[in-house]
């Protein structure tokens, strides 16, 4: 294979004939890192994986702008595959109980993850957080102050998990409720949060139709909390919540099937479920419920939410290493069998 970094200078200065070099490399793999810095070779690289008539002789790498993807979609209609790198799961840095506290308490953005120590990793993320809104949001078109998205994100870590009320939010900004959402599409788009949409099904129920918004990585959400050991972590009113979301983002990006659907299931007589699996429309969706403690109870809204929706299994994730039975089609599950749900 052959690298090409476009942040560095040098690997630029390769490109100014870039047809002659890529010619030259035609029997290799060729990585392209940062191709946000140079978009204008999309249509080269279609003429090229066209006449090479060769699957897998590009690997992209770069920042997802919503630009960026509608310039490659329309170059490379039909000869690209979109792969989405989430930081790290317990299925690549391992589920024991050390591992699972020190992902947790982190995140899985590598440079924080393997820090030498704890205060290392808040600082790596304190940079992260920065050069994210100063720089990075910039060199995607999007024209936003910073200072507005920092206090944007620091009010969306207070109600992580939680349903989105845009008045709420564009209220405390100062600013109209669809400005407020054009923000959070914003985190959205540049895989800082994942809003997790509401179940319908042809139900005569009120159902909640806002979505939920979690931080994907747990590690900015303790950022932006202050929260910089284990110790302060326990001990902060958002642990339960800090917990949920680490468990949903683990089994949303670990999900082995790309045609799986993840929702969360809320009535207004109280049928809730924190997250549903659904393999496709015609199954019943897997119920799943998140609980920080090592010794979990069900509540009466869960099982009417099995009822109500005719869930077939059901599990519950909690901090513990066993798994047991709870109940008929209902499983404990620790993080480190996660993949059990998918089975």
């Amino acid at each position: 294979s052959v690298y090409l970094d476009l942040e560095l200078p040098s690997d630029l200065q390769k490109l100014r004939e870039a047809e002659l070099y890529l010619e030259n490399h035609s029997d290799k793999l060729v990585i392209i890192d940062e191709i946000q810095r140079k978009p204008e070779l999309f249509p080269l690289i279609r003429s090229l994986v066209d006449r090479w008539s060769r699957n897998g002789s590009f690997l992209v790498l770069g920042s997802a702008s919503p630009e960026l993807i509608r310039q490659s979609s329309e170059s490379l209609a039909g000869r690209i595959l979109y792969l989405e790198l989430s930081p790290f799961l317990t299925t690549e840095v391992g589920a024991d109980a050390e591992t699972i506290r020190q992902l947790w308490l982190r995140g899985g953005y590598p440079r924080s993850y393997l820090a030498e120590s704890d205060e290392a990793s808040m600082q790596w993320r304190v940079s992260f957080g920065r050069t994210y809104l100063e720089r990075d949001i910039p060199q995607l078109g999007i024209r936003v102050p910073s200072s507005t998205l920092d206090r944007f994100w620091t009010m969306i870590a207070h109600v992580h998990g939680q349903l989105w009320n845009a008045s709420t939010i564009a209220q405390s900004l100062s600013v109209s409720p669809p400005t407020s959402r054009h923000y959070l599409d914003i985190l959205e788009e540049t895989f800082i949060v994942r809003q997790l949409k509401p179940y319908h099904a042809n139900l005569r129920k009120r159902l909640v139709k806002s979505p939920k918004v979690y931080f994907r990585d747990s590690g900015l959400l303790h950022m932006l909390h202050g929260i910089g050991t284990i110790e302060d972590l326990f001990g902060h009113p958002a642990v339960g919540a800090s917990w949920e979301g680490m468990v949903i983002e683990q089994l949303i990006s670990g999900c082995p099937d790309p045609n799986g659907r993840f929702f969360f299931y809320r009535t207004a007589a109280g049928a809730e479920i924190d997250l549903l699996y659904q393999a496709s429309s015609a199954n019943p969706p897997v119920a799943i419920e998140i609980k920080l403690s090592p010794a979990p109870s069900l509540t009466r809204g869960f099982w009417e939410g099995m009822k109500d929706l005719q869930c077939k299994r059901g599990y519950v994730v909690y901090s513990g290493a066993e798994r047991y039975p709870m109940a008929k089609n209902v499983t404990a599950l620790p993080v480190a069998s996660l993949q059990e749900v998918f089975s």
